[in-house]
């Protein structure tokens, strides 16, 4: 399982690159092969679309099984919102004695927060909106808990050309909490050629172009913005 970071080939780990320079096969979201296909031109490449993250794994194990080294790529961190999860569920479920190595990388979040300054600098909670695999109702909950808490709150997967309520929604449930003047940062394809930054606030944040390659901060009660910069305090006198 190997992470490739957010997108930028600067951001993806040596450890990362050696695995992939190491592997006989190369399984991953077409979209995530294209990011890296001058690292691995010179191997056995399976990509296929959003959605066919079982058969994925079910082929990797196939080929694990028959002796070949083998990368699955995940953008970002493999841990979080990737693959490694469903690999390691699937060989529990089989009970195979396969060496599964986890090989971590730069998630999304940390990227776009870089990019913004400082907006994670306290407690912050990551919620993705995609309900594909998660019940809306959940969703919600964790929404409305985070805001009620004053959490930092990273949104993933915040909007796409089939789901494009949830973000109103969740916009709507945490300002119920926080002011509309919170600031926000709202990064598309952070770290990549079209990277696009817009800082705005709470109020104004759904009046914004979002899709699947966004991801939205919103900040805390301590949230603050100075020129380009989105800070979050930590808690010292200064």
């Amino acid at each position: 399982m190997v992470g490739i970071g957010p997108g930028d080939k600067g951001d993806i780990t040596q450890r990362a690159i050696d695995a992939l320079k190491k592997s006989d096969t190369v399984i991953g979201y077409k979209l995530y092969i294209d990011l890296i296909i001058d690292i691995i031109s010179s191997k056995h490449i399976v990509s296929s679309t959003m959605r066919k993250e079982v058969e994925r794994v079910e082929l990797a194990i196939q080929e694990a099984l028959n002796g070949k080294v083998v990368s699955i790529i995940s953008s970002g961190d493999p841990g979080v919102y990737g693959m490694a999860g469903l690999v390691l569920e699937m060989v529990c479920k089989e009970n195979l004695d396969l060496h599964v190595e986890i090989i971590p990388g730069i998630p999304a979040a940390n990227a776009a927060a870089a990019i913004l300054g400082a907006p994670l600098m306290h407690d912050y909670a990551v919620i993705s909106l995609s309900d594909l695999l998660t019940p809306w109702e959940t969703i919600e909950k964790r929404v409305k808990c985070a805001a009620e808490a004053d959490f930092v709150i990273v949104l993933y997967n915040p909007k796409s050309s089939q789901r494009d309520w949830q973000i109103e929604k969740t916009a709507e449930i945490i300002l119920k909490y926080k002011s509309p003047n919170t600031p926000v940062g709202i990064v598309k394809d952070a770290t990549r050629e079209d990277e696009s930054i817009i800082i705005t606030n709470l109020g104004k944040m759904t009046t914004h172009p979002i899709d699947m390659t966004t991801i939205i901060i919103i900040g805390n009660s301590t949230t603050f913005t100075h020129r380009h910069y989105m800070i979050t305090k930590r808690g010292y006198n200064i």
